[in-house]
């Protein structure tokens, strides 16, 4: 018998809006709208998209202090948790002890207390691990009575900002209380889209409100799951399931910038996070397997799950697609995928196995659309 699917506090709003729904991570989310997949990607490119993320777990953690709280909290992550700063957030990854991930975050930084965003499909696993792991010495709590959505889009600052000019002044990884159409919210300048924009958690008693008022502005539009994919995969963001899982550590994974050198061997406080061995390992001495950017050659698409090979012949693989669609921004089709070392170099010609024929794909430096955030001169866009 099949479990009944959750459902978002903005469900009807969907269904209003002539979303076509589809089952994801156990909740009923908008694929799309009437409006269309490819329509709603460009959209998003160039002007604001709304995207209901409440099926993303929110938690809140506490401590006696700071310093005690993100001691504990290192012993889970490869991040510098200590010395981030109050209102500021990082991207981050839970590890296992074989060193894979099980679940990429993001972490703020709210005075005292650390807000985590989590995955939606390993949110019950995550908060399981949480709370198994840091009780008793901090508390971990669920945030079931919060909403969370996203604008992102280049003029998703302008439409903000008419309700609070404050979100003007943020800078990218910025967390801030403030009020928007007169509502109390945590907002972030973040995003899975690679545009500007933000991410905004709040009360369910003001989210349907706040909502409505902002895709009533002329160019905020409502944009679904299938837009939000293809915008990620563009910018080459991972998609936790497919390009990293508890099989693939974050140095395989092309994620080691977000390991920094404080957390690295001799670090002031280096390793002391599960699974330090064998990542701190393939730090030094490399991995055997890497994630890159793949670019079929011609016009037809290479999902996850094709199979990769060094030419059209050999029947050893060399790697598989994790991720792959087409790309609208660019207007051909773009991959992600997991490779050889000896074959991630870009600009490797490569086959991928598309329904028993070979089709030629090149490595491809990530990302395929450049990043456009807000950020000053000083500050790594993954700070």
């Amino acid at each position: 018998m099949k479990s009944e699917l959750k459902t978002t506090p903005f469900n009807d709003l969907h269904i209003e809006n002539g979303a076509t729904m589809m089952a994801f991570a156990g909740y009923n989310m908008p694929l799309n709208y009437t409006f269309g997949i490819l329509k709603e990607h460009q959209h998003t490119r160039t002007q604001a998209g709304l995207f209901d993320i409440s099926h993303m777990g929110q938690v809140l953690i506490r401590s006696q202090s700071w310093s005690a709280l993100a001691q504990q909290f290192e012993k889970l992550v490869p991040q510098d948790v200590l010395n981030l700063a109050d209102g500021r957030q990082r991207y981050g990854f839970l590890t296992t002890d074989t060193g894979g991930i099980l679940d990429d975050i993001i972490f703020a930084r709210r005075k005292e207390t650390l807000f985590v965003v989590i995955n939606a499909a390993n949110k019950t696993v995550v908060i399981r691990h949480l709370r198994d792991q840091l009780q008793p010495a901090c508390c971990v709590s669920e945030c079931k009575d919060r909403a969370l959505i996203a604008l992102q889009g280049p003029k998703a600052e302008f439409e903000l900002s008419k309700m609070n000019q404050k979100v003007v002044g943020m800078q990218f990884m910025d967390n801030r209380s403030v009020e928007l159409n007169g509502m109390p919210v945590w907002i972030s300048r973040s995003g899975y889209t690679g545009e500007d924009g933000y991410e905004i958690s709040m009360p369910l008693d003001v989210s349907q409100s706040l909502v409505r008022a902002l895709i009533a502005r002329e160019s905020v539009q409502l944009i679904g799951l299938g837009a939000r994919d293809s915008l990620r995969l563009e910018a080459g963001f991972c998609l936790h399931g497919h390009d990293i899982d508890v099989d693939i550590s974050p140095v395989e994974a092309s994620l080691s910038w977000a390991i920094p050198k404080v957390r690295r061997k001799n670090g002031e406080r280096g390793g002391a996070f599960r699974g330090e061995s064998i990542i701190l390992g393939q730090l030094i001495n490399g991995v055997s397997r890497q994630r890159v950017g793949l670019m079929p050659n011609g016009r037809s698409l290479m999902r996850a799950g094709v199979t990769l090979y060094a030419n059209e012949k050999d029947c050893h693989s060399v790697g598989r697609i994790t991720s792959g669609g087409f790309g609208p921004t660019i207007e051909k089709p773009v991959a992600m995928g997991m490779v050889n070392t000896a074959y991630a170099k870009p600009g490797t010609g490569l086959f991928g196995d598309v329904r028993g024929k070979r089709l030629p794909v090149t490595v491809a430096t990530l990302p395929f659309v450049v990043a456009n955030i807000k950020r000053d001169q000083n500050q790594r866009i993954r700070s």
